[in-house]
């Protein structure tokens, strides 16, 4: 297995952060290993809302069906994923009210296919790719929210 842990403070309510990071369509704002996002079930994020990711991790493309499991709006969700070769991943939103700014809080865990063999190749193939990236994504949503274009 293979965890990722990563925060920032943001210049912005929680809301705003909320409704950008709960909301697919944006993810190419600020995720940067995001390729496309389809399959996105209808309305607001809610538990059992669905879509399909591609990502681009270490020069290969491969696609993630996510299921919110757990949402709290504005303070919590939880993302299980589906990859290739039955591998699976979950992610976890936390985001707190900090003085007038929201601290947003980014968790990871990836567990490879083939048990203790696939996460050794796993571990080897992608590095701190996965750590770097996580860090590179908060910076973005950062300046996103922080210094919005229009």
């Amino acid at each position: 297995m293979t965890a990722v842990h990563a925060d920032t403070l943001i210049d912005a309510p929680p809301e705003s952060v909320w409704a950008t990071v709960m909301d697919p369509r944006r993810l190419a704002e600020w995720v940067t290993i995001h390729c496309e996002v389809t399959d996105i079930s209808g309305g607001p994020a809610r538990v059992g809302f669905r879509m399909t990711q591609t990502i681009h991790l270490h020069g290969a493309k491969f696609r993630v069906r996510w299921k919110l499991a757990a949402c709290e709006p504005q303070r919590r969700a939880v993302w299980e994923g589906q990859g290739p070769a039955r591998s699976r991943a979950w992610i976890e939103y936390r985001l707190s009210p900090e003085n007038g700014a929201t601290r947003f809080a980014y968790s990871n865990e990836f567990r490879a296919p083939l048990g203790p063999l696939g996460a050794l190749a796993g571990r080897a193939l992608v590095g701190g790719i996965p750590e770097r990236e996580a860090n590179r994504s908060l910076t973005k949503l950062k300046s996103l929210l922080e210094h919005p274009r229009g």
